[in-house]
């Protein structure tokens, strides 16, 4: 029998979070600070709408662009919060998660051969995804001393004359870090100049911690050569729902709806009315949950310092990116011996990207509890480590 299966596919590799997630499902007493879902209940006010759209037989189709009355709110959040005004008659797509849009997004706008900036450390769907759309990754090694920011220099020096798409991930998932205004204007500079369009994920735009975020989207000539992609599984708590968003340029928002159409039909009814709720009633949801996370941010920062591991400060999402280096260590080798030795489950730098070598990426989308067992067990054995470096030496 021949094979059956893609050469394209069979070479991506699967991601690396899950490996450690479904070790530690089956260990008893493990603690997991690998998974990057929220500890809280989605609202109340949230499960009661979709509850109650179940009750009155919403069980159909909608449009497969979405809800218009999903849309109408998706745009007064966007105007809202981030001064960014769309139509919601073509310019919005409500999609099956963020990661959804981030696929579609690529298939909509690039041919064959065409080069994506990939910035890295990040998410894990963004190199898979521009290779199944037969694009080129050009990844970009964000470095600690930039506080894992892309600059321009950087972004410079990796356009040729075949780029035509640059990822933008910030606030940034594994290292928590974030693009300040006057940071974007300087990547804007550059991507207008060079014609160029942006894939803007802006998931954990609600859980920045020092300045309010900035949409690139936002500033002078940058709305019409940005698709920004945004959900509600972060800010709301809302990850099994399944709900996410696109918006962007009319041409190309209706692209990524036909692949939207053939693929998926529609996002689920039952989200998206719990939606609507979440965005017309959950601004003090998201502000007390964002309050947790950054109790829970600085008491991790404070604590992987204490017990000596170097961690620069986030302030964005909810992860810590501490560097192991002086431990002589694979990022790889240090996350299986400590889930082995101590029952903690983090997640190796390098599912992140190559450059991811030398951290770990540690959520704290868990509570002040367990992420204090945790860290009583990552000191033991982080004590163990340098107890056996001192006798070797």
């Amino acid at each position: 029998m021949r094979n059956f299966l893609s050469d394209k596919v069979m070479q991506i590799q699967p991601s690396g979070i899950r490996k450690f997630f479904d070790i530690v499902s089956e260990m008893k007493d493990a603690i997991s600070l690998g998974v990057g879902e929220p500890d809280f209940d989605t609202p109340w006010h949230i499960r009661e709408e979709g509850i109650y759209s179940l009750e009155k037989g919403r069980t159909f189709y909608t449009s497969n662009a979405g809800l218009k009355e999903l849309k109408i709110e998706i745009c007064n959040y966007l105007k809202r919060k981030f001064e960014i005004e769309y139509s919601y008659e073509d310019e919005v797509l409500v999609t099956v998660g963020g990661s959804e849009a981030i696929d579609i997004a690529l298939r909509a706008v690039v041919n064959p051969k065409d080069e994506v900036i990939i910035p890295q450390p990040s998410y894990v769907s963004y190199l898979p995804c521009a290779v199944l759309a037969d694009a080129v990754p050009v990844i970009v090694k964000l470095k600690e001393e930039d506080e894992f920011r892309l600059t321009k220099q950087q972004l410079l020096d990796s356009i040729t004359e075949k780029t035509k798409v640059v990822i933008l991930p910030f606030p940034n998932n594994p290292t928590g870090a974030v693009m300040r205004k006057k940071d974007l204007e300087e990547i804007a500079q550059v991507i207008i100049e060079k014609d160029l369009l942006v894939i803007s994920d802006e998931i954990y735009s609600e859980l920045s911690y020092g300045e309010r975020h900035v949409s690139i989207a936002s500033l002078p000539g940058m709305k019409e050569r940005t698709i920004l992609i945004n959900g509600f599984s972060k800010s709301y708590a809302m990850t099994g729902w399944r709900l996410g968003y696109a918006t962007g340029p009319a041409e190309i928002i209706k692209q990524m709806l036909k692949i939207h159409q053939f693929a998926i039909m529609c996002a689920p009814t039952t989200s998206q009315y719990a939606a609507v709720s979440a965005l017309q009633n959950g601004d003090k949801d998201v502000e007390q949950m964002r309050e947790a996370y950054n109790q829970r941010r600085r008491y991790l920062v404070h604590a992987l310092r204490e017990m000596g591991m170097e961690c620069f400060e986030p302030f964005g999402a909810f992860y810590v990116f501490p560097s192991i280096k002086k431990f002589g260590m694979t990022s790889e080798e240090f996350a299986s011996r400590l889930l082995q030795e101590e029952k903690v489950a983090v997640v190796p730098g390098t599912a992140f990207g190559d450059c991811g070598e030398g951290f770990l990426r540690i959520s704290y989308a868990y509570s002040l509890e367990d992420l204090k067992k945790a860290l009583e067990r990552l000191e033991r054995f982080v004590k163990k480590l340098e107890i056996r470096a001192g006798v070797e030496n």
